[in-house]
């Protein structure tokens, strides 16, 4: 008799359980044209798609050619490290020096032993599958916390790219450890985890440099939530880490390993250009052109921190302040800030790039859906977004670019910058004003 109640008070909670996600998908499937428009589905439409993308991405690993492009001469660098040279200056692959900071070296380090002296291409395959499905799943728990795009939009982020599944698992480019870091680092900020979020956000700058396009936003964030004192330590964390890390470098040559990894001037080949093309050639390696677009790029960064996310009614340097000593009360960051402001100081530094080569497009794809529909915009309906989604595609699809492709990408870029500009911004000024009226 009491075996018997003990079976039923275990099987209660479990069957009421069973139960109540029966019903929650019942209800989900009457409701299936919300599942597609609700946010609040984010999370069941992500689960949908993962289960959907490991088919796919083992099809395309069996299925479709893989082609040598940077890997060896990865593992040529590493090896070098290996083998004890960490003079950056003397570090060489197949395709030319090493160039990316000492974290790069680190992680395909533990890649090279892990396919056989980086010779297993297809364990490699493997290996950046699973860091693309961690990818996807990190960037949907971040989409999960904005509740701003609607599901549908998830599957163009997904299975209809062409491009990002064969910079992951064709090519196998360092961008995409650099990336997924990048929204690993996100996620902890979200959470409020600022300190651990700082030291991931340098981790991946320790891979590729492209990251620091974030870091005017995360500056930008740290003074409003702590002031300038206050993100100090935060600061400081970011550039430990990389002394920390390219120590055994910086002990041997230090202009060497500076110079090598995080070489701001570096030249691009106009072949390789996604977004130029259109230029003559002689422009595009112009130094004159270069300054043009930093200037443009700051210019605009300027104009999004003074009048859109700094929108207290008072001076910007208000942020150099302690929280608590400002004239409007600091309020806790929500995520649609955060984010909004990331991605938008990531995206114009895109939009300003001196040059786009074809595995940069990992730089912002996965944040184009929420640059795209997290401002409302009665001009732009869902299918003009979507129309923009598919033009950038197309433009990093086209190979070798065309003067058309690159004019395309830049006319979609204006339209999402313009729709940021015109569109209302998760730092309402409206606030400011309920306060002083209070």
């Amino acid at each position: 008799m009491a075996a018997g109640l003990r079976k039923r008070g275990r099987g209660g909670p479990l069957a009421r359980t069973a139960g109540s996600c029966g019903q929650w998908l019942r209800r989900a499937w009457q409701e299936r044209r919300l599942l597609l428009l609700e946010p609040r589905y984010t999370l069941l439409v992500a689960a949908c798609l993962c289960l959907a993308e490991v088919g796919i991405t083992f099809w395309v690993i069996h299925r479709v050619a893989y082609t040598e492009i940077d890997w060896k001469a990865y593992m040529a660098q590493v090896e070098g490290v290996i083998n004890g040279t960490y003079d950056y200056t003397q570090l060489q692959g197949d395709t030319g020096p090493l160039v990316y900071p000492a974290g790069f070296v680190y992680i395909f380090m533990g890649l090279y032993y892990a396919t056989g002296r980086g010779t297993d291409i297809r364990m490699a395959q493997h290996i950046f599958a699973v860091l693309y499905l961690a990818t996807l799943l990190l960037v949907f728990l971040i989409y999960h916390q904005t509740c701003k795009v609607p599901p549908f939009v998830f599957f163009f982020m997904c299975c209809a790219s062409y491009r990002v599944h064969s910079i992951f698992v064709l090519r196998l480019f360092n961008d995409p450890v650099a990336m997924a870091l990048l929204f690993l680092s996100i996620n902890l900020l979200l959470a409020q985890r600022w300190g651990w979020g700082c030291c991931c956000f340098s981790l991946a700058v320790s891979v590729k440099m492209n990251v620091l396009l974030f870091a005017p936003g995360l500056l930008f964030l740290l003074l409003m939530q702590f002031g300038f004192r206050g993100a100090l330590p935060k600061l400081g964390i970011c550039a430990v880490l990389q002394v920390v890390l390219g120590l055994p470098f910086l002990l041997e040559n230090p202009i060497g390993y500076l110079s090598r990894s995080f070489d701001l001037g570096r030249q691009f080949l106009f072949r390789w250009t996604v977004n130029w093309r259109f230029l003559p050639e002689a422009l595009f390696l112009h130094r004159a052109f270069h300054l043009a677009l930093l200037a443009a790029h700051l210019t605009l960064l300027l104009l999004f921190a003074l009048c859109k996310w700094h929108r207290t009614g008072e001076s910007i340097l208000s942020l150099l302040k302690d929280p608590s000593k400002r004239k409007v009360p600091p309020q806790p960051l929500t995520p649609n800030q955060i984010i909004s402001t990331l991605f938008t100081s990531n995206f114009i530094g895109i939009c300003f790039s001196r040059s786009l080569h074809y595995q940069f497009y990992v730089w912002y794809f996965h944040t184009l859906p929420y640059l795209l529909w997290a401002t409302p915009a009665r001009w732009l309906t869902h299918l003009l977004r979507l129309l923009v989604l598919g033009l950038i595609e197309l433009s990093w699809n086209t190979y070798p670019s065309t003067s058309c492709s690159s004019a395309a990408l830049h006319i979609c870029h204006a339209v999402i910058l313009l729709q940021l500009w015109l569109g209302p911004q998760p730092f309402p000024r409206s606030i400011q004003h309920s306060k002083k009226a209070h």
